[in-house]
């Protein structure tokens, strides 16, 4: 009975947290359009002075494509500050953007993290919208007045733009997987953002008001996610725009993709007592429901049960003794295995010149719920740096 009862409720957290919650979202999201059929936003044009602010370390491969891509950016240049923090960058970084007059750059000899910089560099903001973005990645030409369009919405303090991944090498295992997973994670937080609010930004591209922003402790591991998600908790929305993208290759291989995702689950957890006010259901409502559903469960409960599951299936088996008219436990145990075994063929074929997404997705789940577990017991050991430590990309754009 306790193993059968730990089998349905790790079946559950994974089950809810993938499906459930974004097919609630769905039902949620498409009940309300059919019951009050809203019509067409009528927004008359919004055109803020912005700041366009970049932290980058040691970029001297990335920075010149960046610097090019910004001036081509559909909105006025006189309403643009480009804003870069190089603090502690020592491969030229620094002299590379100092050759544009128009760039604003800003940096120090010792490296103290992204966080530190970001705080540093806010001082210096000239604009009263600020647009984050990452060196290695590139916008798309109307990124910046889909972002000023969504903040002529008063309610709005925050606004994410859409990550995406430049599939340029189909073959490699997290190239398919990562691209797989941010189409999927877009689609929900579509739905967040459609329903009450999106749950958090992504650092490639987000945008807010610089009013709100507050200095975040320099330890802070998940940048983005504690800027953003502090506006919500002053009551404003976090708006998510598609139309507004970044772009950027995926990481080299799994193993250098694992390095992000321990790092980003370190964070998750650093930031849970941190944000610990957005839990109180009586306060903020659907924003708690959505905060625990899409990140608290994706970060701590999720990884555990997926490989639990596994286990307790696999004693419930081998205790009840192998049902030759496969049960549902039976079945659902070589299910299972057959998804490992097609991750372990995920990770044969890495990098093989291969085009066999059916496993290198299954390889790709797996692998960043390992992460997730490693991250979390990093976190618990003290041992995760706020300084970045770089994955190599699959190329460049």
């Amino acid at each position: 009975m306790i193993l059968a009862a730990l089998f349905w409720i790790f079946l559950f957290i994974l089950v809810y947290t993938y499906i459930g919650y974004p097919l609630l979202l769905w039902l949620l999201v498409a009940g309300r359009k059919f019951l009050f059929r809203p019509g067409q936003a009528n927004v008359a044009e919004y055109e803020p002075d912005v700041c366009l602010f970049v932290t980058a370390y040691n970029e001297i491969e990335f920075v010149t494509q960046k610097v090019e891509n910004s001036l081509r950016l559909d909105y006025p240049p006189e309403k643009v500050q480009y804003l870069w923090v190089t603090d502690g960058s020592n491969d030229g970084t620094e002299a590379r953007l100092r050759e544009y007059p128009h760039n604003d750059v800003f940096h120090l000899p010792e490296r103290n993290g992204k966080m530190h910089a970001m705080n540093r560099g806010m001082k210096f903001v000239n604009a009263p919208v600020v647009i984050f973005s990452d060196t290695n990645t590139l916008l798309n030409r109307s990124a910046i007045r889909e972002i000023a369009a969504c903040l002529s919405n008063p309610a709005v303090g925050c606004v994410a733009g859409e990550k995406r991944i430049k599939e340029n090498r189909a073959d490699v295992a997290s190239v398919a997987g990562e691209g797989l997973y941010w189409k999927y994670e877009s689609w929900v937080k579509r739905l967040d953002a459609e329903f009450n609010s999106a749950v958090g930004a992504v650092g490639e591209l987000f945008a807010v008001r610089k009013e709100l922003f507050e200095e975040v402790e320099p330890d802070t591991i998940l940048d983005d996610f504690i800027i953003s998600m502090r506006i919500a908790q002053k009551g404003y929305k976090i708006a998510y725009t598609p139309n507004a993208y970044a772009e950027e290759t995926a990481s080299m291989n799994v193993k250098e993709e694992l390095k992000r995702k321990i790092r980003i689950a370190a964070g998750g957890i650093q930031s849970l007592p941190r944000l610990k006010k957005l839990l109180n259901p009586f306060r903020f409502g659907a924003l708690s429901w959505q905060f625990f559903s899409h990140k608290v469960m994706r970060w701590t409960l999720a990884p555990v049960a997926l490989f639990l599951l596994f286990i307790v299936n696999g004693l419930i088996v081998l205790t009840q003794g192998f049902d030759s008219n496969f049960g549902f436990y039976t079945l659902f145990f070589l299910l299972q295995l057959l998804c490992y075994l097609l991750a372990l063929t995920g990770w044969f074929f890495e990098n093989r010149k291969l085009r066999l997404k059916i496993v290198f997705a299954p390889y790709y789940f797996v692998s960043v719920h390992y992460a997730s577990i490693l991250g979390i017991a990093r976190y618990f050991r003290g041992k995760q740096s706020v300084k970045w430590e770089k994955s190599k990309r699959a190329g460049v754009l």
